[in-house]
């Protein structure tokens, strides 16, 4: 299906964990309109984990005491969550 096709009611009404798109604008678009405040991006394929909240700088609200960690706290969350993964896998090879 088209992009737009894909992110459309059903799967607003039937969330799935994870979306993969192969572009960043492509994902990152409609990610944030179902879970901007709790969205992650994390790049695949890397020798290293690598998470990060799916919003910007905010530099417009540095230091005001406004801002919501909650999606930093999630990408924290998945980076710890992805390195057990790995680890764990690394040591099911030496059993």
């Amino acid at each position: 299906k088209p992009g737009q096709a894909w992110y459309g009611n059903a799967s607003m009404q039937n969330p799935a964990d994870a979306y993969l798109a192969l572009y960043h604008d492509q994902g990152l678009i409609p990610v944030k309109l179902m879970a901007f405040d709790r969205a992650v991006n994390t790049s695949i394929g890397l020798p290293f984990v690598r998470t990060s909240p799916d919003h910007g700088t905010a530099f417009d609200i540095a230091g005001k005491g406004i801002a919501d960690a909650t999606s930093m706290k999630a990408a924290i969350e998945l980076a710890a969550e992805l390195v057990n993964q790995r680890f764990s896998a690394i040591t099911a090879d030496f059993s």
